[in-house]
């Protein structure tokens, strides 16, 4: 690692222009490289073989969209060393109805007040201590992280109840009256690492822990703190807190449809941005997310015959290797069909290595299985459905409301980017935080507010 100049009176340390011939010349480094394999690229026939026709629903029943997107950025406070940051998040639900797009698509000019019928915008935003900030009342870094997150989902926001009604809603599977165990498992204590902490369902929101004593929030159960280091930052957390937000709020929105108007629920298309999934330490908590839609994909028909699917939910990718892949096959996939990913194609063509035959890919994260989407109009969209379970070959049949979800994602498309969706061009752009001039903006703003200049 170079030498910087922290003064700016000293050049800083340049690296060498030769240091790679020594690397390049190495036996063992060209061994390792001869023994790595990369997904090769898919052969178009099977690619079409395996694409199968998306069916035009004679009702589909969706008559609202909620698009759920955030953004975050990392703004220093103190620029000389040691450094300190704070994270500024901005989330939220962006909702129109299906009519109202179907009225824009029609015009040939958009109306800035037909415009802002699709802005019915409800924004969430947070801050988080970063690197080498301590709240007063805090004797850590660790301890300011897990107490911002926990005070955030337990005050209440834009008339909104608090997030942790949700959490303990769906953690503790308060919509499911036939469940008899309602524990959850802590893996550890966030203080002295006791291992497998109990929490039943009516445990308060702070709890001490049984070895050491010391404080327990419920939100602890996202395991971020496992990933925060008092000296190095929090930074390694941000993508993933970023996903909890996202799909708590999800699970809020869920909940006040749920139990104001049931019959509402299965109108409603939620599209999240991103994969349905959990990654990293809060990755554990795809367990109750799919405990949810399974409860709602299953439930009694309002007429007493048999049950009908409460829940359309889609995740939409933008970049990423499942997204690239999409771009090399999009000619080989028909218009109108769909091309489900199962266990052999995905670690044949888009991730490296075998993988497990028995493990079906994301088992530990995911709560949906893959799609790759071909439109009536060209546009290929890479999406992702929720599953009963983990499948290693998941059929149409699995994939939730298949036909009504693709052919509405279908209506949605935009032009202003490529393979775009209205709602989550949107709602990105009311949600994001740009580096110019948003992360200056509110560097400025934290530093005034902190003292600093």
């Amino acid at each position: 690692m170079a030498y910087a100049s922290k003064s700016g009176r000293k050049p800083m340390e340049l690296a060498s222009k030769t240091g790679h011939s020594s690397i390049i010349r190495h036996p063992l480094v060209q061994d390792f490289l001869q023994s790595c394999s990369i997904p090769q690229p898919a052969d178009a026939e099977l690619v079409s073989l395996h694409a199968v026709p998306v069916e035009i629903p004679a009702e589909d029943g969706i008559h609202l969209i909620i698009t759920i997107d955030g953004g975050f950025t990392e703004v220093e406070v103190q620029e000389r060393f040691p450094s300190s940051s704070y994270t500024f998040y901005n989330f939220g639900g962006l909702l129109f109805e299906t009519n109202d797009l179907r009225t824009l698509h029609a015009k040939p000019f958009i109306d800035p007040e037909d415009m802002a019928k699709l802005r019915n915008m409800q924004r969430f935003p947070f801050v988080l201590p970063t690197k080498n900030i301590c709240l007063n009342h805090c004797a850590s870094l660790v301890e300011s992280v897990r107490w911002s997150i926990f005070d955030f989902f337990t005050k209440s926001h834009d008339g909104e109840k608090p997030l942790i009604h949700a959490l303990r809603w769906w953690l503790f599977r308060e919509y499911d009256s036939s469940v008899a165990d309602r524990t959850w498992t802590l893996a550890s204590c966030p203080v002295c690492q006791e291992p497998r902490i109990r929490i039943p369902a009516g445990t308060p929101n702070q709890f001490t822990c049984p070895a050491c004593q010391q404080t327990i929030y419920l939100t602890d159960v996202f395991r971020l703190h496992e990933a925060i280091d008092n000296e190095q930052g929090a930074g390694g957390i941000l993508g993933y807190l970023m996903s909890v937000l996202e799909q708590m709020l999800l699970v809020h929105l869920i909940k006040t449809v749920w139990e104001l108007k049931k019959s509402m629920l299965p109108e409603i298309l939620f599209v999240k941005d991103g994969p349905l999934a959990f990654f990293g330490q809060t990755a554990n908590m795809h367990e109750p997310m799919r405990w949810l839609m399974n409860y709602l994909a299953a439930r009694p028909h309002p007429d007493g015959r048999g049950t009908m699917n409460y829940i359309n939910l889609v995740g939409v990718e933008k970049s990423g290797s499942f997204v690239e892949h999409a771009d090399a096959v999009r000619d080989s996939i028909p218009l109108g069909h769909a091309l489900l990913l199962d266990n052999d194609y995905i670690y044949r063509y888009i991730t490296p290595g075998a993988g497990d035959p028995r493990e079906p890919f994301g088992k530990t994260s995911y709560y949906g299985g893959k799609v790759i989407f071909k439109a009536i109009d060209g546009n290929v969209y890479v999406l992702t459905l929720p599953t009963p379970e983990p499948l290693l070959a998941p059929t149409i049949q699995d994939l939730g409301s298949f036909n009504i979800v693709l052919h509405t994602i279908a209506k949605l498309k935009c032009h202003m980017y490529d393979n775009a969706l209205v709602p989550v061009a949107l709602v990105n752009k009311l949600v994001s935080l740009s580096d110019h001039p948003s992360r200056k903006i509110l560097s400025a703003f934290a530093k005034s507010q902190t003292g600093h200049r």
